[in-house]
């Protein structure tokens, strides 16, 4: 068996280029393959490949100071599901051209709801203060087309930098509410929130690790389909099991 691993950590990075160069010399000598992103606010990883070298590449990684918080999500294949390994030096950890959405720019992460503690306000409806609950898809529609939370928000886009674009004419309508963004692991829903905050929405949550760790460790409650992830699996079901491909996209009114 493979094991997948996908995890991100907002850290600032001064010498990313030379880090980009070290990380791709460690992860070909463990035979990883997947997409590593090196940027000066952070990483973000993509890897598969035999459980002990990725194992140890991410305990390689940790010993750095700067990425000892890095938490890896898990899933397992029978094969690994990228072609190749890819390390790119980008601007960012997922374009959104935004200030105030990184939390090294807000010197602070968006407050958090832990998996189980939405679970429990979508069985009850609402949040423990009894605000209305509203689910803010940060996704695009193809990422949509292939599974969502029942009754999401959900958005006409392609590109995360559509999204505040997008949102505005929702604005006003989730005053009332508590809103919780989500996205496949993480970084968007992060992004996404912290700027909105920074915007006057300071009713807007974040989904901590995103789908993949609501299925972890809380399996499919209250989400109906599978979560799209950006490899040759295509989607994963809430077991974190590859599923059948999802009809042409469509997307929630």
């Amino acid at each position: 068996m493979v094991l997948n691993i996908a995890a991100y950590l907002f850290v600032a990075i001064d010498d990313a280029d030379a880090l980009a160069v070290r990380l791709r010399e460690r992860a070909e000598a463990a035979a990883l393959r997947g997409t590593m992103l090196v940027t000066p606010e952070g990483l973000n990883l993509f890897l598969a490949g035999a459980e002990a070298p990725l194992r140890d590449f991410l305990a390689w990684l940790r010993a750095d100071d700067r990425f000892a918080a890095l938490h890896a999500k898990e899933s397992w294949s029978e094969a690994a599901p990228f072609a190749r390994l890819k390390v790119k030096r980008k601007a960012e950890i997922i374009t959104f051209r935004r200030e105030a959405a990184s939390p090294l720019q807000a010197g602070e992460r968006a407050p958090t709801v832990a998996p189980t503690t939405l679970a429990r306000w979508i069985a009850q409806g609402h949040d423990d203060a009894g605000r209305r609950l509203v689910l803010l898809d940060t996704r695009n529609r193809q990422e949509i087309a292939h599974g969502t939370f029942e009754g999401a928000l959900t958005l006409p886009i392609d590109r995360f930098t559509d999204l505040p674009a997008a949102l505005a004419p929702h604005r006003d309508a989730l005053r009332d509410a508590t809103v919780v963004s989500f996205c496949t692991g993480g970084i968007r829903c992060e992004k996404a929130a912290l700027w909105l905050r920074a915007d006057g929405m300071d009713n807007v949550l974040q989904l901590d690790d995103g789908i993949l760790g609501y299925f972890e460790q809380v399996g499919g409650m209250g989400y109906a389909g599978g979560c799209f992830v950006f490899d040759e699996r295509v989607a994963l079901d809430p077991e974190l099991k590859p599923m059948a491909a999802a009809p042409d996209a469509r997307v929630a009114a």
